[in-house]
């Protein structure tokens, strides 16, 4: 569902993605984890069209993202790092405005909103301004509108920022029933024990080169670990690749 083939983003005076190519099945959880700067948010906004890159390609499901953007773009749902919210609509204002932008039919939009609205906790708060939202709500509301188009691909960074703990395991919930029922998801994540119980394979990236992907259980092997948490693995595949 998703092919990224030698993806490369130079600034002129950064190299911010270098030569990047991967693959994600559908119904896979992809997580992408690095030190800050390593490329992450930068690979993803290139994934959501919103950069172009210096060269490579980005296939999303079987569309060129740079030949067929509007179909490309269809499929996915696009959560970025940094959400731009209308603060003066309330939650069901900025869903049906996004609906809009997705030509979600509106005789389905409501109750595809309620559901999903009650799915991410926020029925409730439905018709409250977005400014009286607390951070982990506006950051559910997001992913919540992201998925008002059912799309097959879900891209998101840093998902569960600013979520309470309870927060955080309904949307690794609503994740993994996505990713169950063949939504195919990539997902950049500093919290490296969300992505350990969370997705199917990690790629490791450190500035801008991809330095290792695969299960949890293939990445300990490339670090020469036996039992180790993901951090341990992290802290050993860059240590060991300190010269990039």
């Amino acid at each position: 569902m998703i092919t990224l083939q030698e993806l490369t983003k130079d600034y002129g005076t950064t190299l911010a993605v270098n030569k990047l190519s991967l693959n994600v099945a559908a119904g896979e959880i992809y997580g992408f984890i690095g030190p800050n700067g390593a490329g992450k948010t930068t690979t993803i906004r290139m994934m959501g069209g919103t950069i172009a890159p210096t060269s490579g390609k980005i296939i999303i499901g079987g569309f060129d993202i740079a030949q067929n953007p509007v179909e490309a773009k269809k499929m996915i749902g696009f959560v970025p790092d940094r959400p731009f919210l209308y603060e003066k609509l309330t939650g069901m204002e900025f869903m049906r405005f996004s609906a809009d932008l997705y030509d979600v039919d509106r005789n389905i939009f409501p109750q595809k909103a309620k559901e999903l609205l009650q799915q991410f906790a926020l029925w409730n708060w439905a018709d409250e301004l977005i400014e009286a939202y607390s951070h982990g709500m506006k950051q559910r509301l997001i992913i919540a509108t992201a998925l008002l188009h059912d799309p097959r691909i879900l891209i998101i960074d840093e998902p569960m920022v600013g979520l309470d703990p309870e927060a955080v395991y309904m949307v690794k919930d609503i994740l993994k029933e996505l990713a169950a029922n063949q939504t195919t998801i990539f997902v950049s994540t500093h919290t490296l024990s969300i992505a350990e119980d969370l997705c199917h394979r990690i790629g490791l990236i450190h500035k801008g080169t991809l330095l290792a992907q695969g299960s949890l259980d293939e990445l300990k092997l490339i670090a020469k670990l036996g039992e180790a948490r993901l951090e341990e693995v992290f802290l050993t595949i860059i240590k060991e690749n300190t010269f990039i």
